[in-house]
């Protein structure tokens, strides 16, 4: 299978400015697994045109799917207390 390339909206470098480094090491890690499997086991379909959520720890990454141009695009890195607000 053919990697996906990776892409960040533009508003999560504010979303990463307040997680701690090793959350964020992690945080990064579980989105480079994505370029590989981006509906990994544990993913979570959300509503919306291929919107998923993957957990890492505390943390939740929100990002969309589009298979035909093998593309996966991080929208919203948040504290799971917080991202749903």
């Amino acid at each position: 299978m053919a990697g996906y390339e990776i892409f960040f909206k533009k508003s999560v470098e504010k979303d990463i400015e307040n997680i701690p480094k090793r959350d964020l090491k992690k945080i990064l890690a579980k989105v480079a697994a994505l370029t590989e499997n981006p509906r990994p086991k544990g993913c979570e379909k959300l509503a919306g045109p291929e919107f998923y959520r993957i957990r890492q720890g505390h943390w939740r990454i929100v990002y969309s799917i589009e298979d035909k141009k093998l593309v996966v695009c991080v929208i919203k890195i948040g504290h799971r207390k917080d991202i749903y607000r």
